[in-house]
């Protein structure tokens, strides 16, 4: 708890690349997610990385057994908006303007960017999905980060994917503005999710992130997936084990 406590107040002063806006590849300590600079060896590639291979509530995780809980439900207040999408070495993000925000258990969480992986960083049972989006959020007062993931499968076009996938940049470090687009298109019709404490999934691995994974998949077109994994084939963490923490699950 005091470790959290602590990362907490990291977040606060404004120590997290995630929250801090966009990470540009050529900032701070090279890592991949292959070879010599992958996840195995993100540890100790770094003392400020050194949670990555030491922490105990690491992120993703295998969901594999879930209780049956009565879990908070998510009041989703997502404006539509325009936005700027950047590849930032290591991912698509999309920075989101203020103004769009979650409800949980009365405390709200600023949305202020979402990012792909391919494929899906959670499992399920052990299966991986092709995509998985996660959305970030921050509280303002405590730096608290709660982050939504969303599965993504194949199936019929998804209007706001393809959208997004059309101006997918290239190359690292590029970027474009988005015209106004509703984020909410990107999520499942019901929204029962998991829930467990976890954290970043990328360096430094922060142990400070309330993770909401959505218990069903989005469908978009394959094509939308073929845009996004012909820039980044392979950018999901492997899963870390759960160790002694539990995955709550609505019933």
């Amino acid at each position: 708890m005091k470790r959290r406590d602590l990362m907490r107040g990291f977040i606060a002063l404004g120590g997290c690349a995630v929250c801090a806006g966009v990470a540009k590849a050529s900032e701070g300590v090279h890592w991949e997610y292959n070879g010599e600079h992958g996840p195995d060896h993100w540890g100790k590639m770094d003392k400020a990385y050194e949670v990555c291979s030491m922490g105990g509530q690491q992120s993703p995780i295998n969901i594999t057994s879930a209780i049956k809980a009565e879990v908070a439900p998510m009041s989703i207040s997502w404006k539509k908006s325009a936005a700027k999408i950047v590849n930032n070495g290591h991912t698509i993000q999309i920075n989101m303007p203020e103004g769009s925000s979650i409800t949980r258990d009365g405390k709200v969480y600023d949305l202020l960017q979402f990012h792909f992986h391919a494929p899906s960083e959670h499992l399920v049972d052990g299966k991986a999905y092709p995509m998985e989006v996660h959305f970030v959020h921050k509280n303002k007062k405590d730096g608290d980060l709660a982050v939504l993931g969303v599965f993504i499968a194949p199936d019929k076009k998804n209007d706001t994917m393809a959208m997004l996938a059309k101006n997918f940049p290239k190359a690292a470090g590029a970027e474009a503005t988005l015209e106004a687009f509703t984020p909410r298109d990107l999520l499942p019709a019901g929204l029962e999710y998991w829930t467990y404490e976890g954290s970043l999934t990328t360096p430094p691995c922060s142990e400070v992130v309330t993770w909401m994974v959505a218990r069903k998949p989005i469908k978009v077109a394959k094509a939308s997936i073929d845009a996004f994994t012909a820039i980044y084939a392979n950018n999901a963490r492997p899963v870390t084990p759960l160790n002694r923490r539990l995955v709550l699950m609505s019933k």
